[in-house]
């Protein structure tokens, strides 16, 4: 095992735990479609209550993806965490919200209110997801920071990464292309969780007004993801000399690293597919319900696939204005004896993610209705 190798391992860990959690927005999707499909407040509390049951996964699947790139690319997480501070304390409040409004919106003596909660589960779901989106979206596009490595040895001022702009990050969101990748992943999220809900919930009115919105959703999530994908591939990308670890700009990048790594082109159309697929069934199928199983499957492989092309094949993951400074496996990772250590880690996550299948399971063995909730102990 090369250090190159277990570079090049890692960015794939880390892309799959990217694919999982998209996936997983599909709770944040769900919050902000509570008041258009509900009508009372027993409608309410059902969709609260169904994704009250998921969203632990959602949060531990973001602290892990954080982790691990913290763990092998280190210089990522000093320079992003540090430098766009903005956007991920913004990001670290939506959670906040949510665990709070989970936590206490049912309990006695609550001053605000059920809908107040309720309302803050809506601002987790929109602000998480376009936030995450367009924080993604600079993997392709580039952030305005500067590193100098040699500051480690300046006592004065140990400061190896500079963030140059003001709004510390949240500049990204007024892009247009970053922001295309945050809308989709916004109507992403909302077109799961409607998808979601159709498998898992048990009442007729909100299963019509789910399906209604599952078309507006889905067409305006392919129209921004189709709006990014063509913006990215038909742009310059940031590649690497492998010789001279020169970063320059580069006609097509994006495309080229698909076409010149066929399996991941093979598993990204792959994923389009079984995304569109489970759309389509859910609407054209009035009797299939697990449309969310294609759908969830396509969107793992398919964001996974995108992140793969960020990284690899001579590529700067986090691109700087200042194109010496940008980061790629090979500046931004860890020690090769941190990878190889972590690498035999790793092979605890199949464990994890049955275990995580199991709770899923476990929490699903039927569709769940009004009259269920008032059967069970805990409910939101």
């Amino acid at each position: 095992m090369s250090h190159t190798f277990l570079q090049n391992y890692w960015w794939f860990i880390v892309s799959l735990l990217g694919g999982i959690l998209v996936f997983l927005l599909f709770v944040q999707g769900g919050q902000s479609l509570i008041f258009q499909l509900s009508k009372n407040s027993d409608e309410r509390k059902l969709l609260v209550n169904v994704l009250g049951r998921k969203w632990g996964f959602t949060y531990t699947t973001l602290a892990t993806f954080g982790g691990g790139f913290f763990a092998s690319f280190p210089l990522f997480y000093s320079t992003s965490f540090s430098g766009a501070i903005y956007v991920w304390i913004l990001l670290l409040l939506c959670f906040v919200l949510q665990a709070v409004s989970y936590e206490y919106m049912d309990k006695p003596g609550n001053v605000f209110g059920a809908k107040t909660y309720q309302i803050f589960l809506f601002v987790n779901g929109l602000l998480a997801t376009v936030l995450i989106g367009t924080a993604v979206a600079t993997f392709y596009t580039g952030s305005d920071f500067t590193v100098q490595k040699s500051n480690l040895f300046d006592l004065s001022a140990p400061t190896v990464s500079t963030w140059n702009s003001a709004w510390h990050g949240i500049e990204a969101a007024f892009s247009v292309h970053n922001l295309c990748l945050g809308l989709a992943v916004f109507f992403l999220a909302r077109t799961l969780a409607l998808l979601y809900f159709i498998n898992r919930i048990n009442h007729d009115t909100i299963l019509e007004r789910a399906r209604k919105q599952l078309w507006i959703n889905a067409i305006i999530f392919v129209v921004f993801f189709l709006a990014f994908v063509i913006w990215t591939f038909l742009s310059s990308g940031f590649a690497v000399n492998p010789d001279t670890k020169e970063i320059f700009m580069k006609p097509f990048k994006y495309f080229l690293n698909l076409w010149e790594m066929p399996i991941v082109l093979i598993f990204f159309l792959l994923g389009v597919v079984a995304v569109l697929y489970g759309i389509g069934i859910t609407l054209f199928c009035k009797g299939n319900r697990k449309g969310i199983w294609y759908a969830g499957v396509g969107t793992v492989v398919t964001v996974c696939s995108l992140l793969l092309i960020a990284g690899w094949n001579n590529t700067a993951f986090y691109p700087a204005t200042d194109l010496k400074s940008s980061l790629t496996l090979q500046n931004a990772s860890s020690s090769e004896t941190t990878l190889k250590t972590m690498f035999y880690v790793s092979f605890l996550v199949p464990f994890v993610l049955a275990y995580i299948v199991w709770a899923w399971r476990v929490l699903e063995k039927k569709q769940t209705d009004i009259a269920e909730l008032k059967d069970e102990e805990m409910e939101y």
